[in-house]
């Protein structure tokens, strides 16, 4: 993107592009024609396994009201309880993220929440399970925008650890 075509997405879109031309990444945001507010519907528009798509999932961490993302594959579940071992202390816990929490702390909608240029940074876990890919698709701000890259460029990007943090399957 050149400039001009960035005063034409959302603010928000525009948030996530300014941060990837920042870190010279080389897939700008692309907007969809309908919502993806799912990791279904994003992996049927862009026509890609479920798996590729990079869903974040935010927690409100109780002991201090800090907002937990957790970035894992698309067919795969979250366990709650791997994800408060590595960022709880003190037998402290984790809560369920309403809608208003989560943009007050990030600035995105559920449903649109970025891995990257949140309002206020959170912590971060990317799940091992994406590695599975050579290329994911995360979302960029919006429910209609999305934008390509690698599992090893989602750690550059968010300088997040790497754990395992999903259900196993079954």
């Amino acid at each position: 993107m050149c400039g001009a075509e960035l005063h034409a997405l959302p603010e928000t879109v525009q948030r996530v592009a300014r941060a990837l031309q920042d870190a010279s990444h080389p897939h700008a945001p692309v907007m969809l024609d309908d919502a993806a507010r799912t990791a279904q519907q994003a992996a049927d528009a862009l026509g890609v396994a479920l798996g590729q798509i990079a869903k974040s999932i935010v927690f409100r961490r109780k002991e201090d009201d800090a907002a937990v993302l957790v970035v894992t594959s698309g067919d795969l579940r979250v366990d709650e309880k791997k994800v408060q071992a590595f960022v709880c202390t003190d037998g402290s816990k984790l809560g369920r993220a309403d809608a208003e929490f989560v943009k007050g702390r990030t600035g995105f909608s559920i449903g649109g929440v970025s891995p990257l240029a949140h309002l206020t940074p959170p912590v971060t876990l990317i799940d091992e399970q994406l590695f599975r890919f050579t290329e994911i698709w995360a979302a960029a701000g919006h429910p209609h925008a999305v934008f390509r890259l690698t599992p090893q460029a989602l750690q550059l990007l968010t300088a997040a650890p790497v754990c395992d943090v999903t259900v196993p399957a079954a």
